[in-house]
């Protein structure tokens, strides 16, 4: 949503832009249709800048404390639970980054900086207490038959008398929601082991930002009636993939969560793209574009612009997020 410094490849014509991407489109998507492996198997190792730089190292070490857990499971966690706001405070009084309510806090709730002060409000106490409380619940499921990883996030949810009643993931939809949450999430938190399949939708997002070269920016615009067709950055990406049936957050980044992160080198045209000042912390993303192959993308960078063609390769990119459906939908709504 908000704008960043950019240049216009000059003399490129809308028409002979079209016909460019959609060669770049075509060659690269033949070349991808053969890419079998997506994201699975490895150490679950957090993707860069995925977790902010404060958290980060904490995340990592907690996150390995029982088999139940990983480092990105973990963070897809906390990034639920408060969007890694330490300060937050939900109507349930939930309290802190992992919100935790009181008597849970007071019964699970440890003093993980060796300070000698439970503090659910510190990130040092309250992750660490995460994490115990993962593993603690995955000890009492631990002879259930099936996936210990999804009894453990269902007892979470439900309680690990559920999950020993059903022998599993009990049959409620908002548990089993809320196991598939988590699960999908983690991907977005995960350092990719191999190489990210290809996405559906992408062609097709790409094809609706073509349609949109040449318009004036408008910040906070969605391409309404109201804002006369135009956007700013991350309202052309959402309004892109919502026209292929992906629904994405309104701002650049929580966009980023939608789905696993390809390494430069591995980009494919419908990539989502990330700039920030800040190169340790996702949360810090202020711009986001579409990529079209080749080093560029298409974006609205900035009030005074129009949506146009911009190199990716600058300071300050981030990463990048290829969509997945899935991804989408298991972003909270607020964080």
């Amino acid at each position: 949503m908000t704008v960043r410094k950019a240049w216009v490849i000059a003399g490129v014509a809308v028409g002979s832009a079209l016909s460019f991407v959609m060669l770049l489109v075509v060659g690269v998507y033949v070349v991808a249709g053969n890419l079998v492996n997506g994201v699975g198997g490895g150490t679950k190792a957090l993707a860069k800048g995925s977790v902010p730089a404060a958290y980060s190292a904490i995340v990592q070490k907690w996150g390995n404390l029982c088999s139940a857990i990983n480092p990105a499971l973990l963070a897809a966690q906390l990034y639920q639970e408060s969007g890694f706001n330490p300060n937050a405070k939900s109507a349930a009084a939930a309290e802190g980054i992992a919100q935790f309510i009181p008597g849970t806090w007071a019964t699970h709730g440890i003093d993980g900086n060796g300070d000698g002060v439970k503090n659910v409000w510190d990130p040092q106490d309250a992750i660490p207490s995460a994490a115990s409380y993962d593993c603690k619940l995955a000890s009492y499921v631990k002879d259930v038959p099936g996936n210990l990883t999804e009894n453990m996030l269902a007892s979470y949810n439900a309680g690990a008398y559920a999950v020993i009643k059903y022998g599993g993931v009990p049959p409620y939809s908002e548990t089993r929601n809320y196991v598939k949450t988590i699960t999908t999430l983690e991907e977005s938190f995960a350092a990719p082991v191999t190489r990210v399949d290809p996405s559906k939708q992408a062609a097709g997002a790409i094809y609706y930002a073509q349609r949109k070269l040449g318009t004036p920016y408008l910040w906070g615009g969605n391409g309404t009636a109201a804002d006369n067709g135009r956007f700013d950055c991350s309202g052309l990406t959402k309004a892109a993939y919502e026209s292929v049936g992906v629904t994405l957050p309104r701002v650049a980044n929580d966009q980023y969560n939608a789905g696993p992160h390809p390494k430069r080198d591995e980009l494919l045209p419908g990539d989502l793209v990330f700039f920030s000042d800040d190169l340790t912390d996702s949360r810090a993303i202020r711009h986001v574009g579409i990529y079209v192959g080749g080093g560029y993308m298409i974006d609205a960078p900035r009030t005074g612009a129009v949506i146009r063609f911009d190199p990716i390769d600058t300071p300050d990119y981030f990463g990048a997020t290829r969509v997945t459906e899935d991804g989408a939908k298991a972003l909270p709504t607020t964080v």
